[in-house]
């Protein structure tokens, strides 16, 4: 069964190299460990450095430095998906991050064509001296790097209904993200640039129906690789592949708990890139110690746990994945 797996991924790698429009489908994975707790259901959440990724207007509510570290062993240990990530506040409500995400697939088995030189497939059925051992030539890595750079402004405006009615407050969020994508695989490699605009909005709920105990609502909207993001390889033929521009629609609702101490979050996204995925999210958090997470996506399922301690937390969660379950662990730490 190992060995059917590193058979799929080889396949999955060299699709993704000759078939352009699939081209970014490592960056699909997603960064972060809360945000896949939660089935990938976080872009209208975006409240930690896996922002960048999401949904880059998110990064606005990060009031304070935070640095973000994440390493997920995927499809049973057999590839690794690791990210970094930074985030500063600036003057006027402006916020910077970078984030740094790498796929790595190692001891990837490589069957040399020189064995078929000289032979045909008739000739190699019926001699046994002529058939291929199943003994690999060699083994190569791959890797996959993505390095983005991103910024978020933070407007609250306060917008006046008229009528004698009431004043709703309004937290708004835009932002921008500017990546850059490097795979390597076998000695060759692919490299691009993309740019992604994103916004984000979050208002009190109770204020719309007039209903003290209801909680906030936010919604986004991330256009990633506007104008598609085009990776070129320097193999002699320079092949050009393509990230396909995806926009990204995202809900969440929060309601408190006053009685317990705690909130709950009701997510919900949708890419509508290649079959339109759906991915609805969950969470429950007491206090500030602790928090539950769940989610759906693609008939997968997934969980997560995190843990608040003074100024770090400690992030797990687990999915689940047709090539395999992946467990994801994080760190991260907030400047005071």
């Amino acid at each position: 069964m190992k060995r059917l797996y590193i058979i799929l991924i080889i396949f999955i790698i060299f699709k993704y190299v000759y078939a352009g429009k699939y081209a970014g489908d490592f960056m699909a994975i997603g960064s972060g460990v809360k945000s896949l707790g939660l089935g990938g259901a976080f872009s209208a959440i975006a409240d930690d450095g896996s922002a960048i990724y999401w949904n880059a207007s998110g990064i606005g509510q990060i009031k304070n430095k935070e640095i973000y570290m994440m390493r997920a062993f995927l499809y049973d240990g057999l590839a690794y998906y690791d990210n970094f990530s930074f985030c500063f506040p600036m003057p006027n409500d402006v916020t910077l991050g970078f984030n740094f995400t790498r796929l790595t697939i190692d001891n990837i088995p490589v069957f040399d064509e020189r064995h078929l030189i000289g032979t045909n497939i008739d000739q190699r059925i019926a001699f046994e001296e002529l058939q291929l051992p199943a003994i690999p030539d060699g083994k190569f890595k791959s890797t996959d790097d993505m390095y983005q750079l991103a910024f978020a402004r933070h407007i609250n405006h306060v917008f006046d209904l008229g009528w004698n009615l009431f004043e709703l407050p309004i937290d708004i969020y835009f932002g921008g993200m500017f990546k850059y994508i490097r795979r390597q695989m076998y000695g060759f490699s692919g490299t691009g640039t993309g740019f992604d605009i994103s916004f984000m909005t979050k208002t009190d709920f109770s204020l719309l129906f007039d209903v003290d105990w209801m909680g906030d609502i936010a919604w986004s909207l991330n256009f990633q690789d506007i104008g598609n993001t085009k990776l070129t390889w320097d193999t002699e033929s320079r092949n050009i592949d393509e990230v396909l521009f995806n926009t990204k629609l995202g809900i969440a609702f929060y309601q408190p708990l006053k009685k317990y101490d705690s909130n709950l979050i009701i997510s919900y996204s949708k890419d509508f890139v290649y079959n339109k995925v759906d991915y609805f999210g969950f969470a429950c958090q007491y206090k500030d110690l602790i928090e539950f997470r769940t989610g759906l996506y693609s008939k997968n399922f997934s969980a997560g746990i995190g843990l608040y301690l003074y100024n770090i937390s400690i992030d797990y969660a687990f999915l689940t994945n047709s090539l395999g379950d992946t467990n994801r662990i994080g760190l991260g730490y907030k400047f005071q």
